[in-house]
């Protein structure tokens, strides 16, 4: 499966954005999908992943109650929506997808390119 992130762009502290990921072949549905970031100096981390239906979705704690992803299959896009952004948010954000489920950047097989999310004070 090939991935295509954007969204991203230059936001104020308390702002909101809103990432898409689209999907490119026929099996999205069968995959987990999870976003990922990675700002710089540092390590790539979890940010958020949703359940193939979509039912069941899981968050870092740094993001819970302020981020919410959520997936279309018929559309084969996933989304990540952003509120009450902080300017610790920024990064790179990438989308990534799994037939299972993990927080480990590294169990995931595919990746999209990034998109930049900068959240100033």
């Amino acid at each position: 499966v090939q991935l295509q992130a954007s969204g991203g762009g230059l936001v104020q502290a308390g702002g909101s954005l809103r990432l898409s990921c689209a999907a490119s072949g026929r099996t999205f549905s069968s995959y987990f999908m999870g976003w990922f970031r990675q700002a710089p100096g540092k390590e790539r981390e979890f940010v958020a992943a949703i359940s193939q239906s979509g039912g069941s979705t899981f968050y870092a704690d740094s993001v819970k109650g302020r981020f919410t992803i959520s997936r279309d299959n018929a559309e084969n896009t996933v989304y990540l929506q952003m509120n009450s952004l902080k300017p610790e948010d920024t990064a790179v954000y990438y989308c990534a997808a799994d037939p299972t489920y993990g927080r480990s950047w590294a169990g995931y097989d595919y990746w999209g390119q990034g998109t930049l999310v900068t959240v100033s004070s």
